[in-house]
């Protein structure tokens, strides 16, 4: 069987990794649905997978076509 583990980040790790993206713009994502997560008591964790997905529509290492 293949390990599957991921990472999962806090809101101040997961904002840390996108400049302009604030702790809190992340709380409202989540709050509204645009942004899924898991809760571990009053914490709020978030896979990489699925901040890059709401952020930028693709996955961190998923390459983006240009139309140029």
């Amino acid at each position: 069987m293949e390990n599957t583990k991921r990472k999962l980040l806090t809101v101040r790790e997961a904002a840390a990794l996108i400049d302009g993206l604030s702790a809190y713009s992340l709380l409202q994502m989540c709050n509204s649905g645009q942004l899924a997560y898991f809760k571990s008591g009053n914490r709020v964790l978030i896979t990489k997978e699925n901040l890059f997905q709401a952020v930028f529509g693709t996955e961190k290492n998923e390459k983006v076509q240009d139309d140029n």
